[in-house]
């Protein structure tokens, strides 16, 4: 409440009018709005530039003249007779004309209690429901509620085109108990750009800052938020979201094909698709591949193009790069329809220090740590989340939920949990702060991952959440409630790095280095695998897939070809980055498309046909993905024929599947000769006799290959061979991998 100064005993004090046109008033609706006083209501407004304004009623008749008190543009008046709270409008004017409004100042909170309990206490699951700007109808006046997080700041506004870019004009509400502060402007709405005005303690006006809770921003090098809706879009994936909810993603088919947006096909002029023409040309692409699951390299608001959405500033704002936020999510509805899951690559283990963005939001530390040894990367030269702060780490599960609710997404990949689960990654003794146990474990990070996969999995059934965590940290993949970390899957780097490695060598030295292709079945089902073939590995001078392999052209196909297939075999859930299917041979570069022109030449081509038959028998022989988190799915027939480079395994159907003969429960053997030598009439050990059908063949003609093979199927004996009681001669090609089933309908 202004302090009254002078004889009217309403009139409000200077004191309070200097500090509200000096932009540093701690409770400008103390001041400004209706205000009862005695038997009647005060009504202050600040108005720059007017001559004269009234207060007027809705249907235009004047409530009472306001007197101008400043030159500033400060004026007051006293309705007699009228008390509480009641609709007005303020009808200004100057020399240049007449304008009319509705009073920001005239409207009360939006946020109650509640919010600021359940905030403080950091359990606000819809917490993107109350901050962030939501236009909305409040008090009968349509307009936007702005709210944001700033409990170190002096004095908060929201500004724009809409008043100027002037701070004095919507100073905000601060909400005491959670430190938010808030306001309704009305008349705005959807298209606004707008940023938060912050005066931090120490009484310096920050640079202006986006909205942490931002639905949408401008697209770069602009860095505002715009005003958006997401809670509105029509959705048609019912099908998809009641199937999900069903689906037991360890034994269920998961082939994923992992997309750089900006760079996978790029429009005329070497321009952006938009979401629209993504949903029109990648879905039906991955779906005809048949892979089951997109997963998107970031796609929230990030300002630096080179860093691939890996340092995000708008967590909530779908980029601004491909179109607006409904663009989106048509996109992820149209692969839903098409058959396809989507997960986005997540990032809550720092964010970059722009202005702009979160780093010293309200001149504190207030998302990251203080001390640069706990919230400064070395890596990234970016700031690090301070998982200990109720309110930060509320801020990230309510984005981690947001992506879920209202995207329909299946699931988060999450970035570099490794350096988030230890206090000295990267750094150097002394560089680091031991946790309260003196170990360099970050316990609050810990905690933190734990929150968020028991949210994600209690709030959606089905939805999957998968690490990027490439140490030994034990339980990654194991519940929350048993000391894990929870997630669904942990990408299998040690599979990735040995395998690739044993690919690069020349094949005659291949067979000094054979425990790269078996080393990895010591750990497979220690936790639930994703074997990845990601943009990591084909970047930075580490040359794409097929450039990696030596030999020429035919020698590089072809083994390529036998990797897939053994890659495909292997326990183990799949993902591939985009390119790597038709052996892209320049490494990714971000700025362009890839060379889709090299489909012309049948290597390529081949290629493509081979992952796309490779999805096929994956998704369609319950033995190949039912049991790649199962240790009894996996049989070694031929595990140390190191001298000819030749191995040899079994894979098996789960038998509580259900499934029955003739219903994808048949056992497939894995067989791959890793030289260019053919091996006539090898022995290969199998669980019985009978005929066994040659149903992927890597060298066949289609793919390129020599066509060279078993003329369709094999018969096995009861002779035993490998410790099983049945073996066959099988002919093995060159550089290939060939994958036999046995034929349930043999008479």
């Amino acid at each position: 409440m202004a302090r009254a100064k002078g004889g009217s005993g309403w009139t409000a004090d200077p004191e309070d009018i200097g500090a509200l046109l000096g932009a540093r008033h701690d409770d400008p609706f103390g001041v400004l709005g209706p205000h009862t006083m005695g038997r009647g209501t005060v009504i202050r407004a600040f108005v720059p530039g007017a001559e004269t304004v009234e207060a007027v009623d809705a249907d235009g008749g004047v409530i009472v003249p306001l007197t101008r008190v400043d030159d500033g543009g400060v004026f007051e008046g006293k309705v007699t007779g009228r008390k509480g709270r009641f609709r007005y409008r303020l009808r200004c004017a100057n020399a240049g004309g007449a304008w009319e409004f509705d009073d920001p100042y005239g409207f009360g909170p939006i946020l109650g209690p509640t919010d600021d309990y359940l905030f403080a206490e950091g359990t606000h699951k819809q917490l993107y429901e109350k901050l962030g700007a939501h236009p909305k109808e409040h008090e009968g006046v349509p307009g936007v509620h702005f709210a944001v997080w700033a409990p170190n700041a002096r004095r908060v506004s929201v500004v724009g085109d809409f008043n100027a870019w002037d701070g004095r004009r919507h100073q905000m509400r601060r909400r005491v108990d959670s430190g938010v502060w808030e306001i309704f402007a009305p008349g705005l709405g959807e298209g606004a750009i707008y940023k938060y005005e912050i005066v931090g303690a120490d009484d310096a006006v920050l640079p202006l800052k986006a909205d942490p809770f931002g639905f949408a921003s401008e697209l770069r090098p602009s860095t505002a938020s715009v005003v958006a809706r997401t809670d509105r879009f029509t959705w048609a994936d019912d099908a998809h979201m009641a199937h999900l909810k069903t689906m037991d993603a360890r034994r269920a088919p998961i082939s994923i094909y992992e997309v750089h947006l900006g760079s996978w096909r790029r429009g005329e002029g070497g321009r952006h698709l938009t979401w629209d023409e993504l949903a029109d040309q990648l879905v039906p692409y991955a779906a005809d591949m048949g892979f089951t699951h997109l997963e998107f390299l970031p796609i929230s608001e990030f300002p630096f193009d080179p860093s691939w959405g890996y340092q995000p500033i708008g967590l909530f704002a779908p980029t601004a790069r491909f179109g607006t936020p409904d663009g989106f999510a048509r996109l992820v509805d149209r692969a839903h329809r098409a058959g396809l899951g989507v997960l986005l690559d997540w990032v809550p283990a720092h964010f970059p220090t722009d202005v702009h963005g979160l780093a010293r939001f309200d001149g504190t530390a207030l998302y990251e740590h203080q001390d640069p040894r706990q919230g400064f990367h070395p890596d990234w030269k970016t700031a690090i989340y301070n998982f200990g702060r109720r309110e930060v780490v509320n801020y990230l599960a309510a984005n981690a939920l947001y992506w879920l609710d209202r995207f329909h997404v299946d699931g988060l990949r999450v970035d570099a949990v490794a350096s988030m689960l230890y206090l000295d990654y990267s750094r150097k003794e002394g560089e680091w702060i031991p946790n309260r146990e003196g170990g360099n474990q970050n316990l609050e990070a810990v905690a933190f991952l734990r929150t968020i996969n028991t949210l994600v999995y209690g709030e959606h059934p089905g939805a999957l959440t998968v690490a990027e965590e490439s140490t030994s940290w034990p339980g990654v993949s194991q519940p929350a409630h048993t000391g894990g970390l929870g997630f669904g899957f942990k990408w299998n780097m040690g599979w990735m790095h040995d395998t690739l490695d044993y690919m690069s060598k020349e094949p005659v030295h291949r067979k000094w280095h054979h425990d790269k292709l078996t080393f990895g079945l010591l750990y497979a089902f220690s936790e639930n695998f994703v074997l990845p073939l990601s943009h990591d590995e084909v970047v930075y001078g580490k040359r794409s897939i097929i450039e990696k392999i030596p030999g020429d052209d035919w020698q590089k196909f072809a083994t390529a070809r036998a990797y897939y297939a053994f890659m495909w075999g292997h326990p183990g859930k799949k993902l591939l980055f985009m390119g790597q299917e038709f052996g892209q041979r320049a490494e990714w570069n971000f700025e362009q498309g890839l060379d889709w022109y090299l489909l012309g030449d049948a290597r390529h081509e081949g290629l493509r046909r081979l992952v796309r038959d490779l999805n096929a028998s994956y998704r369609r022989e319950g033995a190949l993905h039912q049991t790649d988190c199962l240790p009894d799915g996996f049989r070694w027939s031929v595990v140390d024929d190191r001298e000819q480079s030749v191995i040899a395994f079994l894979r098996f159907a789960d038998p509580t599947s259900g499934q029955g003969a003739g219903q994808g429960a048949r056992p497939v053997a894995v067989l791959c000769n890793f030289t260019p030598v053919p091996r006539p009439a090898y022995r290969v050990g199998l669980p019985a006799a009978g005929r066994w059908l040659e149903i992927l063949n890597t060298d066949a003609v289609a793919y390129g290959g020599s066509g060279m093979g078993n003329m369709g199927a094999v018969m096995a004996t009861d002779q035993p061979s490998h410790g099983l009681p049945a073996s066959a001669e099988v002919t093995l090609p060159p550089l290939a991998t060939l994958w036999l089933a046995l034929d349930e309908h043999q008479g």
